[in-house]
């Protein structure tokens, strides 16, 4: 595949889950900027209003063969004081999203 035709395929799925948070949790389109490919950070930015309601730093693969470790690390780098998250997809599969096990268990907590 081509250089140019990977990072578009890169630039798809970036742009889809931008316009999937976008719509799901009414977030104003303003504040969610996808990244242009080669550019050092997270694949998204967001404004602090769409921080507060998605606390993810994103990282986006869109390949047939992924390290999805090197990924994570990768979103790890990224994070800052927010959790890694990492969308992936290959050719006629559902984007899948990848968090830390324990940070997902955590979600489901009942208080006490």
């Amino acid at each position: 595949m081509k250089v140019q035709s990977a990072k578009s395929k890169g630039r798809r799925l970036q742009q889809w889950f931008r316009d999937l948070l976008i719509t799901s949790l009414n977030i104003n389109n303003a504040d969610l900027e996808s990244r242009s490919m080669g550019a050092g950070g997270e694949d998204i930015m967001m404004a602090r209003a769409a921080r507060r309601l998605f606390p993810y730093s994103i990282e986006c693969k869109n390949q047939e063969k992924l390290n999805i470790w090197s990924a994570y690390e990768q979103a790890e780098t990224n994070a800052g004081k927010f959790e890694p998250l990492v969308v992936i997809k290959k050719n006629r599969r559902n984007p899948l999203v990848v968090v830390d096990a324990e940070y997902f268990v955590n979600l489901h907590k009942i208080n006490e």
